[in-house]
């Protein structure tokens, strides 16, 4: 079981920037792929982003690719999401993700789930 933490959350002005963090413990983090969902008021969760063990592969929804960038630190079992040019949109709970079939974007491949981080958007 893998247990994630994440951290970075907050608000921010339209066209600003924030970096989420995804802090995970256990052995097998550093072999699980990871992802990052959200859900904003009133909607249903929704997948952003995903990064394979290995890092050198990344999935994105098309609403935020060229502003939002996955990566990860398996020396520092963490896995961030950089998000730039933030509209009012991208206002959701945040929550990461670990499983161990990348390519997914389906909730239910993801075993380990973080409690989530808050995100504001004002615009």
């Amino acid at each position: 079981q893998v247990q994630l933490v994440e951290s970075g959350g907050g608000l921010v002005q339209a066209g600003g920037s924030l970096r989420l963090s995804c802090a995970g413990s256990g052995r097998t983090f550093s072999n699980a792929a990871v992802a990052w969902f959200r859900q904003a008021p009133g909607k249903e969760r929704e997948f952003v982003a995903s990064i394979k063990w290995s890092g050198d592969y990344t999935l994105y929804t098309d609403s935020v690719k060229g502003r939002f960038t996955i990566s990860r630190d398996n020396g520092k079992n963490t896995v961030y999401l950089q998000m730039n040019s933030l509209k009012a949109e991208d206002t959701a709970v945040y929550f990461c993700a670990a499983g161990f079939l990348y390519g997914t974007r389906r909730e239910s491949d993801f075993g380990s789930w973080g409690q989530g981080t808050q995100v504001t958007v004002s615009s």
